[in-house]
């Protein structure tokens, strides 16, 4: 697997921010469906954090449920939280930052919630961790994120020519984790009431191409094949794109195939001495 470039992630998702909200087709679906889950919590939170809130639409729909609750929202690129704020106004406060080190007080957050961020880390310890510590006793964790077989179609398309044109097994494109490591990574990090599991979401485009400018159109371009100028290059991706539509092309076009992981946990209460200090 790829290590994945922090500062690539960033600048990709600040350049391509303004038009993210008209190809992001699947994560707007995983947005509604982590409120629908949100719906079974039967508290209303004081306070919540989005991490990753991108365009804040998981923040919209978090006022609508709790609209006493204060609501913060965070995000790696700039452009990212700036559309957030266009999106929602004064209802949320929302600043830049990195999911690894919040820049909020330990034990603030009732409800800690993310979506379609946390596969840009290369581990999810660090995160989940910093989730934990910002949680108020108690708290709920609630997140998707994409998980192994994403993308399956196209990754194992390229690197099937990859192996046709370069004679050697290709190892930059990304990967993404299990339902089982996520759950594991909850527990090792002190979340209780760990559950991890995963549903498929597919959508279809009419060819190869426009499901690329699709998924560069959102800012997710660490998942797709490296663009070169070169020849060999060109005939990667030329040979990938008869292979997709040669294996995976259905009636309705080219299927990509989104595994979303959705994954819950809880901040233990605090002890009885702790609550005596």
């Amino acid at each position: 697997m790829a290590a994945i470039e922090r500062s690539r992630v960033r600048h990709s998702f600040d350049t391509h921010a303004t038009g993210y909200e008209s190809h992001a087709r699947v994560q707007k679906r995983v947005v509604q469906r982590l409120a629908e889950l949100l719906d079974g919590e039967g508290h209303g939170p004081r306070r919540v954090l989005d991490i990753g809130a991108g365009t804040g639409r998981l923040l919209e729909e978090i006022a609508s449920r709790y609209p006493r609750a204060w609501l913060a929202g965070i995000d790696l690129a700039f452009g990212m939280a700036r559309a957030s704020r266009n999106n929602i106004g004064e209802s949320a406060h929302i600043i830049t930052g990195d999911a690894e080190q919040l820049p909020f007080a330990t034990g603030v957050f009732d409800l800690v919630v993310s979506t379609s961020m946390f596969q840009w880390l290369d581990a999810l310890d660090a995160a989940f961790a910093e989730a934990l510590r910002v949680m108020a006793p108690g708290g709920s964790f609630r997140f998707a994120l994409f998980g192994y077989a994403t993308l399956f179609e196209l990754r194992s398309a390229y690197r099937r020519s990859h192996a046709l044109i370069r004679r050697e097994e290709e190892t930059r494109t990304h990967s993404f984790p299990l339902a089982a490591q996520v759950e594991s990574a909850l527990d090792r990090c002190g979340f209780i009431e760990c559950k991890a599991w995963s549903e498929l979401e597919i959508t279809h485009y009419p060819d190869v191409p426009t499901l690329l400018r699709a998924i560069r159109g959102i800012g997710a371009g660490v998942t797709t094949p490296p663009t070169s100028s070169g020849l060999a290059e060109r005939r990667i991706m030329l040979t990938m794109m008869d292979i997709y539509r040669q294996e995976y092309a259905v009636p309705a076009g080219i299927p990509a195939t989104y595994e979303v992981v959705y994954g819950a946990g809880r901040k233990p209460e605090e002890s009885r001495t702790a609550r005596s200090e």
